[in-house]
């Protein structure tokens, strides 16, 4: 076998595919189809095209008719509206309008009447879903798939290359990462971890030979505001940037979830969201803001010297 590594852009990060398969055409076959794939989602759920299905539902807020949507969308929205319930409404899709008023990349604070302003539109519970209808009842509210819709790409991948027949590989969308598989021997896939306050540093390697791993922290898009660290993590019921953990990485059965739960401990702060992680047995790794590991991973041997950008796969 050999091993085939396809790097590309897609979903505003970089990303990469390496798949093992018979010398021959057919695993460039599945790369293809791979990269398609991720297309396909990148351009029905993306907010930057006018043409996107989230574009559709966003210009339809304030209309008592709605949207319908199929059912790809349907069992998404199904799922967000679980993982809202579940979380006491911290995973909430309309909030993604909180980044009119964050913008990291302005050094400016937003002012209380700013934030309040965008709450005003923000709360799931406001939407009505009845499958498979959708209707944002308030001008101005949206939703934004952006905080899963990479994770599950990569599932929907995964899945994708083991259907066509790779049983040896992984998916790497942006550090977000789904195996198709251990390497030939069995071998797992090293998987550097980020440094939060380190660039380019890994804080450990794991060994992962299946599932997923997706991290969360509030150093890949931030500002620093008179030594105040501002993250792009923010709280849907205050409208304010987390404060707590610095990051916290999950290995789970399917990036979705590892996604999800390391997103909901960053938004449950420091306490609350570590006691949640032990409660659901998923192996993680997290950092305070004080830099102190914990997790069940703390264990696994730092990797030190280690020049890794971002999670990924380093053997």
């Amino acid at each position: 076998m050999r091993l085939l590594r396809v790097p590309f852009r897609a979903m505003g990060s970089p990303c990469e595919l390496r798949l093992y398969g018979d010398p021959g055409p057919a695993v460039e076959r599945v790369a293809s189809a791979a990269r398609a794939e991720v297309a396909r989602l990148e351009r029905k759920y993306t907010r930057y095209r006018d043409d996107s299905l989230t574009a559709r539902i966003n210009r339809s807020a304030g209309d008592s008719r709605g949207v319908r949507v199929d059912g790809e969308t349907a069992a998404l929205l199904d799922y967000a509206d679980l993982v809202f319930r579940e979380s006491d409404g911290r995973f909430d899709l309309t909030s993604g309008v909180l980044r009119r008023a964050w913008d990291l990349r302005s050094g400016r604070v937003p002012d209380d009447a700013e934030i309040e302003a965008l709450l005003s539109v923000v709360g799931w519970q406001r939407v009505r879903w009845e499958r498979p209808r959708l209707v944002l009842p308030l001008a101005g509210m949206e939703l934004d798939f952006g905080g899963f819709v990479k994770e599950y790409a990569a599932d929907r991948v995964a899945e994708l290359c083991r259907r066509r027949g790779v049983r040896h590989g992984l998916v790497d969308l942006g550090g977000d990462l789904a195996l198709v598989g251990p390497h030939p021997d069995g071998s797992p896939w090293k998987v550097g971890v980020r440094h939060p306050r380190v660039p380019g540093r890994a804080l450990a390697t794991l060994p992962v030979a299946a599932g997923a791993v997706a991290s969360s922290g509030d150093y890949e898009r931030c500002m620093i505001v008179d030594g105040v660290r501002y993250g792009h993590v923010l709280d849907p019921r205050s409208g304010r940037p987390v404060d707590g953990l610095a990051a916290v990485t999950v290995v789970a059965d399917h990036c979705l979830v590892a996604g999800t739960a390391s997103t909901l401990a960053m938004l449950m702060g420091e306490r609350e969201g570590c006691g949640w992680l032990d409660g659901l047995r998923l192996p993680n790794l997290r950092v305070d803001r004080r830099g102190c590991v914990s997790g069940t991973l703390a264990s696994v041997p730092r990797a030190a010297g280690s020049r890794r950008s971002r999670s990924a796969a380093t053997a």
